[in-house]
């Protein structure tokens, strides 16, 4: 039996099911990882919005950490909402105990509009958590909160994704392109080389949790050892088939199709240079 790769996401809640937490399990699930959680936020939404939020104790918090550091092995770690300074300090002090790539989706607004995270844990992210990261993926609009550039155009995506790796000294950045018009194309750039992945766009409202989707599936891959621009591919596949066969569930944004993969085995839509 091949070694269990096991995967930590740390993140808020939806109860509808389709971001957060719980699309982050449905995507380690999907993809043969064993996944585990630590609830940052208990989050009432669903496709139309967020109607409150109750965040854990901070002790709460750590103590879910601890006793996962303490017990299983961690092969990647995703990040998704984190919505206060305190909860980026102690996230800090338990990463560094551990020795495993990780993915930060910097959560600031939901699919509805809805701000997710404070003004000081914004900027403590910037300073702090971004340059613990192997790779951070942001949507055109929170690259532009993190970099502080206008991002209208593709140039301008890869002009984001050098500022990240350059200014904050993360590994990686992958800059998402959804919110452009054309192709879906997103750009990574590795402190060395830009890699763009492209695929036809999908017309489809049905987009909550695509953000919580994507970066729980490059986890993924890279907690089984793919190199990061074949993870990026691999999940840049997951989440377009995901979107494709999306659902018409609630009456906003409906969520994403997580088993969709199964259907698409052996096509290929993900352009890649």
């Amino acid at each position: 039996m091949k070694p269990i790769r096991c995967a930590l996401t740390i993140a808020g809640t939806d109860p509808s099911g389709g971001a957060g937490i719980q699309a982050d399990l449905k995507t380690f699930q999907e993809l043969k990882t064993y996944g585990m959680s630590v609830i940052t936020s208990v989050v009432a939404q669903n496709t139309t919005g967020v109607r409150s939020v109750e965040h854990m104790p901070l002790s709460m918090i750590e103590d879910q950490l601890d006793v996962i550091i303490e017990d299983m092995p961690i092969h990647a770690i995703k990040t998704g909402m984190i919505a206060s300074k305190p909860m980026m300090e102690l996230i800090v002090k338990k990463l560094e105990q551990v020795d495993a790539p990780y993915v930060m989706d910097p959560v600031m607004v939901a699919t509805s509009g809805d701000s997710l995270i404070d003004e000081a844990g914004r900027n403590y992210l910037r300073q702090y958590l971004l340059p613990l990261t192997t790779v951070v993926t942001p949507n055109i609009p929170e690259a532009e909160f993190l970099t502080g550039l206008s991002i209208t155009t593709e140039e301008d995506m890869k002009g984001a994704a050098k500022y990240l790796v350059q200014e904050y000294g993360v590994d990686a950045a992958l800059i998402k392109g959804g919110h452009l018009k054309g192709q879906a194309i997103d750009f990574l750039y590795d402190g060395n080389n830009m890699h763009s992945y492209a695929s036809e766009r999908i017309d489809t409202q049905n987009t909550h949790g695509t953000g919580c989707t994507y970066s729980a599936a490059i986890a993924a891959y890279l907690g089984k050892g793919y190199p990061l621009p074949e993870a990026v591919k691999q999940a840049k596949t997951f989440v377009t088939a995901a979107i494709s066969k999306s659902f018409e569930l609630g009456e906003g944004n409906g969520p994403t199709n997580h088993w969709a993969i199964r259907e698409n085995e052996g096509k290929e839509i993900i352009h890649e240079s």
